[in-house]
């Protein structure tokens, strides 16, 4: 028993609903850096990441380029559902072809498109370096290549690229090795490095950018294959059997069964579906907050559960259909009874408003967070920028909000195709700015490596045993408390950082 404070167990023993903002952890003792922590996880029963940050399957958090870069990180994304069966499985074939060293289906153009065609594909791929082909299209004979530095001063673009484009090119025979490939890039000080057959025609792109990625990315999540770590979503819906399909086929490492209430004769037969025809996939159910909940998942064979109800920051299930419950309470019990029973990792999803709030689901024996706000706001969420009283804004929305429920999202709430009337459990709006993910991401990061050696603890592992041992130390936060900790008593401030710590508040910073 902690000498201050009072064990998990103590604190939301009587059960009354609590959640983050209702409780600070005690200091533990500094007896080692930062360097020291160690904060790999258990996403599920069987896959491990660096860095317990999950992206949410949402369509205005994770497409292929979020999951790309957060798992780059250590982390892992979960591409949406919220789009045809093709789009999916596209996303998902884009992150693990990303970091295999050769992309196999490059973006090509023929000497008869333009400049401006490459501007596009800068727009919406966020690369300009484009192989040439007689017609265009992959298997043909390369003829050229167009970079950035060949067009970057060009006024006129309408220009052809036959006109711009180099023809003096660095090639490789397809089948070497990365290590091969890697060696004949450093030396030629190229940025891409055109793979051909005996005839000359492209067959597969290597780029000095995935090099780099892999010198500054050294906590990447990658399989045996080292292929990016990457899941998918899915509904319980008979029709997305077939979605599932073209996801294994595309490669998705875990599936994400993705249901506002998990707890349903639908998400059991999806389940026993998925483990009879792919027996080696991991599977994610949920969401569930009660222990009830979690044995029928477990029971059905899950390896991890997602926990949360109504805790999200675009979500009202819990004003609109009164069921639901406090997130710190769903996930201490939750992830309580889900370790004893099976052993398997919880996924604390929802109400994750700042910083602190990540290493408070930890602390409740969460093994992985799951984040859509504090994501939605950067370059790599899906959709545009645009201003809002000088404010630079990205547009976020629930699931079941009426704007996604007519794009799809409806999925998750059972609602019938036939139902005129759709009930809203979310709301559409806006978030600001963060910048990228890469940097945003590694100040998460940083700060939960000093979170954690504050709390004195080197794993996520020792700290979920402080939890159940009764050495981590809880305590009580009134309202007063809570403004205490917070900036008060100032005319007026600016925080560098205002929204990784307050995201959904305008008037500061």
């Amino acid at each position: 028993m902690p000498e201050n404070g009072f064990s998990a167990e103590e604190f939301f023993g009587d059960g009354g609903g609590l959640t983050y903002s209702d409780f600070i952890l005690l200091p533990g003792h500094i007896g080692f850096p930062t360097e020291d922590v160690d904060i790999e996880t258990n996403l599920t029963r069987n896959l491990r990441i660096k860095r317990p940050l999950v992206s949410s399957p949402m369509d205005t958090v994770s497409e292929s380029k979020m999951a790309i870069y957060l798992a780059l990180l250590g982390g892992i994304g979960i591409i949406h559902y919220n789009n045809s069966i093709e789009e999916q499985a596209s996303e998902v074939r884009l992150v693990k072809r990303f970091e295999n060293g050769f992309i196999t289906d490059p973006v090509t153009l023929s000497p008869e498109n333009t400049i401006s065609d490459v501007d596009k594909i800068k727009k919406t791929y966020g690369f300009s370096g484009i192989p040439i082909t007689e017609d265009g299209t992959l298997k043909t004979k390369l003829i050229g290549i167009v970079t950035r530095r060949d067009i970057d001063f060009e006024t006129d673009r309408t220009k052809k690229l036959r006109e711009v484009m180099v023809d003096r090119l660095v090639t490789a025979n397809a089948g070497i090795s990365l290590a091969e490939g890697n060696k004949i890039l450093k030396e030629s000080r190229k940025g891409k490095l055109p793979l051909v057959d005996k005839n000359g025609c492209l067959v597969s792109l290597m780029s000095r950018t995935d090099l780099l990625k892999n010198e500054d990315f050294p906590f990447a999540s990658k399989n045996r294959e080292k292929q990016l770590l990457v899941g998918a979503a899915v509904s319980t819906r008979d029709e997305d059997r077939e979605r599932l399909k073209e996801l294994v086929d595309a490669g998705v490492d875990v599936i994400v069964i993705d249901a506002s209430q998990g707890d349903s004769i639908y998400q059991y037969n999806m389940i026993e579906y998925i483990k009879k025809n792919y027996p080696a996939l991991e599977v994610v159910g949920g969401n569930v907050v009660t222990a009830r909940q979690c044995k029928s998942l477990i029971d059905k064979g899950v390896d991890a559960l997602r926990i949360g109800m109504g805790s999200g920051s675009i979500c009202i299930t819990q004003e609109a259909m009164a069921v639901g419950r406090a997130q710190g309470s769903a996930v201490y019990h939750c992830a309580k009874f889900a370790r004893e029973y099976a052993g398997i990792p919880v996924i604390a999803d929802g109400g994750i408003a700042n910083i602190g709030y990540i290493v408070k689901a930890l602390s409740l024996g969460a093994s992985t967070v799951m984040l859509g706000s504090m994501l939605a706001g950067t370059n790599e969420a899906p959709g545009d920028y645009y201003y809002e009283g000088g404010v630079r804004l990205k547009k976020y929305r629930g699931m079941a909000s009426l704007e996604a429920m007519d794009k799809g999202g409806d999925k998750r709430y059972y609602a019938e195709d036939n139902n005129k009337i759709k009930i809203a459990q979310g709301v559409s709006g806006t978030v600001v700015d963060k910048g990228s993910v890469t940097h945003f991401g590694e100040y998460i990061i940083k700060s939960l490596l000093h979170a954690m050696q504050n709390l004195g603890y080197k794993t996520i592992k020792d700290l979920h045993n402080g939890i159940y041992d009764g050495t981590l130390a809880f305590e009580a936060r009134s309202p007063s408390a809570q403004g205490e900790g917070a900036v008060h008593d100032l005319h007026s401030y600016t925080s560098p950082d205002a929204a990784l710590f307050y995201p959904h508040d305008r008037k500061r910073g």
